[in-house]
């Protein structure tokens, strides 16, 4: 290997390692309907098959900006749905004004359903805002770290916060940030 420069040489060698351990492991399993050349054996990690052309393009299609938004959006409507009916259970009482009749079960259910599709569409709206910001901006970043949520959170917080003015948007910003940086720390470690 002379005449290489130390990278090339550190390849090689790489390449060499993989396709060792590439022909070891083909003749231990000794599975006929397996090539030694389609296993892949890095020299770190864990052994895998390569994907196929179908696996690619549902695995590109599942990380796209797109499908993560709208995946965001039917989540969120859905737990904004169950929440809503929840906090209708617990507390019909805003059915009726303070004073009046009792409310029954059909006023407790009309509002059950109000509140649900309000909540619905609420967490499906900031769901989908949150979730699409995030993708765009790792996109662009080309990492996928913390700072990406958090400026997501600055941004979707911000806009929601501005319907009631700057100052709004600011703590709005200010709080959504620090609440996304709080849930991805968390579920990152």
């Amino acid at each position: 290997m002379e005449g290489q420069s130390p990278q090339e040489n550190e390849q090689n060698k790489a390449i060499s390692n993989d396709l060792f351990f590439t022909d070891m492991m083909a003749r231990i399993i000794g599975d006929k309907k397996v090539p030694s050349n389609r296993v892949v054996i890095p020299s770190t990690g864990i052994p895998q098959q390569p994907k196929t052309r179908e696996e690619l393009i549902i695995h590109g299609a599942m990380e796209s900006c797109t499908f993560r938004t709208v995946l965001s959006c039917v989540l969120g409507g859905a737990v904004g749905a169950a929440f809503g009916l929840f906090t209708a259970g617990v507390d019909p009482s805003t059915a009726v004004a303070p004073g009046k009749e009792t409310p029954t079960a059909r006023m407790v259910m009309k509002e059950m359903g109000t509140r649900s599709f309000s909540y619905a569409k609420n967490f499906a709206l900031v769901g989908a805002m949150f979730a699409g910001t995030e993708c765009v901006i790792e996109s662009y970043r080309g990492k996928t770290e913390l700072i990406n949520g958090t400026v997501s959170g600055g941004i979707v917080g911000g806009v929601i916060g501005l319907r009631a003015g700057v100052k709004a948007g600011i703590l709005g910003a200010a709080g959504f940030a620090v609440f996304s940086t709080i849930i991805d720390y968390y579920m990152r470690h």
